[in-house]
């Protein structure tokens, strides 16, 4: 994410736990630029929420309170969201900081998060897809991480079916 300004809100999402009781929160909140007209541009990469992307137009509706929560999405980015559970070395910091650095060489923004051993990937559609699925692929079958798709394109999708 770039760095906050006066023109960043919140916008905030209802989620849904599954069987297992994840996520566990109901509610996240992300950065995004207000543009004035009722929509948002979202300005970071989703932990839990499923669906979006960083770049992301979406409608917004205020509530009672002022806040406001996340409505249809308007217009897609073409960024996909990918998420890992860091394994390796039980997820350290320096783990975590190592999955980011080799997946920023292939295109790709993201943090990390200490409290799930969680890394969110902002996978822009210049990055290199392939080589970022294979990465993937492989970090899995070497037990480096978990992975999930949190939100793809049809590029992403026709990458993973090859």
């Amino acid at each position: 994410m770039t760095s906050v300004s006066d023109d960043h809100v919140k916008v905030h999402f209802r989620m849904d736990m599954d069987e297992g009781g994840w996520p566990t929160a109901s509610v996240e909140s992300l950065w995004a630029m207000d543009r004035g007209d009722g929509t948002v541009r979202l300005d970071n990469t989703p932990w839990f929420v499923r669906g979006v992307a960083c770049g992301d137009i979406l409608r917004v509706e205020p509530d009672e309170e002022g806040l406001r929560w996340a409505g249809d999405t308007v217009r897609a980015s073409e960024h996909c969201t990918i998420r890992l559970i860091v394994l390796k070395d039980g997820g350290s910091a320096a783990a975590r900081q190592s999955v980011l650095k080799v997946f920023h060489s292939l295109g790709t923004m993201g943090e990390g998060i200490e409290r799930f051993r969680m890394v969110a990937l902002d996978v822009p559609p210049a990055a290199d897809l392939t080589k970022i699925h294979k990465l993937l692929v492989h970090g899995a079958a070497k037990e480096w991480w978990h992975w999930e798709e949190g939100c793809v394109t049809a590029a992403w999708r026709n990458i993973a079916t090859m």
